[in-house]
């Protein structure tokens, strides 16, 4: 494996990859926030465009992008979290990689219930 570079912090490590996904996470949350207005807003225009709209999204292919968008969110919250303790902690730059695994994790435990969950209602009717 190549070293890295003196005096850089994320070359193709942790923080690299946690600065791309919180790139990557918050471009998807934008272009979901883009679609909902346009399709809220659609209510104004042709309450039946609307209904059509929603009730073309009550299928499971829609269940799965939702799982997607619930990922990017909290991967989004805590890698923002993870951000800000890093600039403004006085010890974060220390901890970053260890944040940045703290994020993973914090996302995984609440990633893998919240599926269990959504997919069993997605794909089995659930209650």
């Amino acid at each position: 494996m190549a070293s890295t570079p003196a005096g850089t912090l994320y070359r193709g490590r942790e923080g690299m990859w946690s600065w791309v996904a919180h790139r990557i996470t918050g471009v998807l949350i934008f272009f979901f926030l883009f679609v909902h207005v346009i399709d809220t807003a659609m209510v104004r225009v042709s309450p039946e465009a609307y209904n059509a709209a929603i009730g073309a999204y009550q299928n499971p292919i829609v269940g799965l992008i939702e799982v997607g968008l619930v990922a990017a969110v909290l991967f989004h919250a805590f890698n923002g979290l993870r951000v800000v303790l890093v600039d403004f902690w006085s010890q974060g730059p220390r901890y970053h990689r260890q944040l940045s695994w703290a994020v993973v994790g914090l996302w995984a435990a609440l990633m893998l219930p919240f599926m269990w969950r959504h997919l069993g209602n997605v794909f089995g009717g659930g209650h």
